[in-house]
């Protein structure tokens, strides 16, 4: 009787043991690559202003292009907020992931596997101002994203001439779950659908076990953290490859006080009217090449 009294408490003390260290941490860093596949990119752009295979943001034959280029970035939270910013990590860690099964040709094509190495994007062509933000120049690969998870706000800290910070509410996604799951750096992760305001079309992947309401590039309003972002029409994936947990705060050092601020529809007016004057289209529409063009 003794024994198994002595037994009995032996496994309860396992189990509180195996309590007090079963708990989901809210303060770390993700690694994240970004694939941009710059062709079809590029082929749905010229398409879009009518052009062909020598186009005005491409100096050069499409078909030459690279099919992706690979840029990396590190997104440190906590239960308060996120900074995403881009990633010193010369070795980016190479996996298998890759796009959910789309439809060519659909609202949701342009997935494909990930690949290829490097620290910032990968494209040495010369061009106009245009051309070099499509082509991810070193300016305006130094964008950083901020979430305020108590206050609901972000802030995108970015360089076109000058430093500038755009600050707006945080996007409101409208995500539909699915049942199809997958692994990401170690973690169960569920997809969504989504679709934002502006009516673009999201893939997500978030797991419970980072219960932060977050993710790269802005993303959030799902149970968990989004490890794995798809942006079909854009051709572009963020994947994460490593998740790390911390004690450390997350520094405000990224923040340039001569950036000049502005909300982020005096953002839009200012595009709108210069780089993008002309462009054709209607305000929405405009918003919607900014969106591609710089902010993503």
């Amino acid at each position: 009787m003794t024994r198994l009294l002595i037994g009995f408490m032996l496994l309860l003390s396992g189990m509180n043991s195996f309590a007090q260290h079963a708990y989901f941490t809210t303060k770390g860093s993700i690694q994240y690559e970004k694939v941009v596949y710059t062709k079809a990119r590029m082929r749905d752009i010229m398409a879009k202003y009518g052009g062909n295979n020598r186009g005005m943001m491409y100096m050069g034959n499409i078909d030459e292009m690279p099919e992706s280029s690979t840029s990396n970035f590190v997104l440190q939270f906590d239960e308060n907020q996120t900074v995403m910013s881009p990633s010193d990590t010369s070795t980016p860690v190479k996996s298998t992931m890759t796009a959910p099964g789309i439809t060519k040709g659909s609202r949701s094509s342009g997935g494909g596997s990930r690949g290829g190495a490097g620290g910032s994007q990968r494209n040495n062509n010369g061009g106009n101002r245009m051309g070099g933000m499509m082509r991810g120049n070193n300016k305006m690969g130094e964008k950083i994203y901020v979430q305020n998870l108590r206050s609901r706000t972000s802030e995108i800290q970015l360089q076109i001439d000058e430093k500038i910070l755009i600050k707006d509410s945080l996007q409101q996604v409208t995500w539909r779950f699915t049942d199809e799951f997958r692994t990401i750096a170690g973690y169960e992760c569920r997809r969504v659908n989504g679709a934002t305001k502006d009516s673009l079309y999201l893939i997500a992947f978030y797991s419970e076990e980072i219960p932060i309401s977050a993710g790269p590039v802005l993303t959030n309003g799902l149970p968990g953290m989004i490890l794995g972002l798809v942006i079909p029409e854009m051709h572009i994936n963020y994947w994460a490859t490593e998740v790390k947990f911390t004690n450390d705060e997350i520094s405000n050092s990224w923040r340039d006080k001569k950036a000049k601020e502005m909300t982020a529809n005096d953002f839009f007016k200012l595009l709108s009217s210069s780089i993008f004057r002309g462009r054709g289209g209607n305000e929405s529409e405009q918003r919607r090449q900014i969106l591609e063009q710089i902010i993503y």
